[in-house]
């Protein structure tokens, strides 16, 4: 091969070339080669951007503590981000705080998309994505209960399987649940049971709420729910499971919200079991 190459120069442009030259000339070729590949992987690398959807109803106190708390662990990260708020309507003033946030911040930083009333989470979800210009998704709660420091770890779990989702998980590894009494941890723990007996989702928490998505899957699942409410979380991860979609983990620490009430009650609870019967008998 190499002669071959020193036989075309010596043809094609008249001269020939040493040994000598021509090793330092692949070395050249080579690294060049190499410092555009490099190039191009950062230049994909900065072409990713996250929109965190937030999905608020009477949030006005948490709301300036998980924003600050976002913004803080992506600049930090220097991942480029949009925090995305959907408020339906809250009585308590959210709205009015949120528009505080967009001063402080930036309309490039702070996306309001309110509405008027309660619609339910997918289509607060399906709401915000149609205003996304990041190419991944980030969903969590809006009441502190979901520590954005895991947002980075998110992202690094995502890069190194290239998932589809990234789900966060209080019942796997170091993660676990702060706050709740005995009451609630039975039936948040019987209920994923069940569910990881009856559908094998493919996922430890199937309740969770704090995840990272590629922002076409996500379009793609909640296409496919039908659920509302809470249950609406596990068939996402069951339709993901259906559809082929790699999953990754990251354990969380998920702390009890600091301010306001739980929106979880008996209908909650009806519905979820309504819902698991229902995946159960069409997947």
């Amino acid at each position: 091969m190499c002669n071959s190459i020193l036989l075309y120069f010596k043809q094609n442009f008249n001269f020939s070339i040493s040994w000598f030259e021509y090793i330092s000339l692949t070395v050249n070729i080579l690294f060049l080669r190499n410092s555009l590949s490099l190039k191009s992987a950062n230049m994909a690398e900065k072409k990713n951007k996250y929109s965190v959807l937030l999905p608020t109803y009477n949030e006005k106190d948490n709301l300036p503590l998980i924003v600050w708390l976002i913004v803080k662990y992506f600049t930090e990260s220097k991942y480029e981000f949009e925090i995305i708020v959907i408020d339906d309507g809250s009585p308590d003033g959210t709205l009015e705080v949120a528009k505080q946030l967009e001063k402080i911040y930036g309309k490039d930083k702070i996306v309001l998309r309110p509405r008027e009333k309660k619609l339910g989470l997918g289509t607060a979800y399906i709401h915000g994505m149609k205003h996304a210009t990041g190419n991944f998704i980030v969903i969590m709660d809006a009441d502190l209960s979901h520590h954005p420091k895991f947002i980075p770890e998110f992202i690094k779990k995502q890069k190194e399987g290239d998932y589809d989702v990234v789900s966060g998980t209080r019942y796997s590894g170091d993660g676990g649940v702060y706050g709740w009494d005995i009451k609630r941890k039975v039936v948040s723990r019987t209920a994923n049971y069940i569910t990881q007996v009856l559908l094998r989702p493919g996922a430890s928490d199937v309740t969770g709420s704090f995840r990272l998505y590629k922002k076409e899957i996500l379009e793609k699942l909640i296409n496919a729910c039908v659920s509302k409410g809470y249950v609406f979380q596990m068939e996402m991860i069951v339709r993901a499971t259906q559809f082929g979609c790699s999953i990754g983990e990251v354990p969380i620490s998920f702390v009890d919200r600091v301010y306001g009430t739980s929106k979880l009650g008996g209908s909650e609870i009806f519905y979820f079991l309504k819902g698991l019967l229902y995946l159960f008998a069409t997947t």
